[in-house]
């Protein structure tokens, strides 16, 4: 099966990485946690999965609609 994406749904900085490669999530979970307008945002898996990748690290500009970690079922 592919690999589901995790995206951003806003402009912002990556400034967490919560579940990091190999992490087994819940449908819901965070996943990362963006910054955006002073605000923090988290982002959260769309499945439940194992993280197979992290695409950005701590610090990164992110668009929105960008992947920002894969889910592996």
């Amino acid at each position: 099966m592919a690999d589901i994406p995790v995206r951003s749904e806003v402009v912002g900085v990556v400034t967490r990485i919560v579940a990091a490669a190999g992490t087994r999530v819940a449908e819901g979970d965070e996943v990362v946690i963006l910054e955006a307008m002073k605000m923090e945002l988290p982002v959260l898996a769309p499945a439940a999965g194992t993280v197979s990748a992290v695409l950005v690290k701590e610090g990164d500009q992110v668009a929105e609609g960008q992947a920002l970690a894969t889910l592996s079922r």
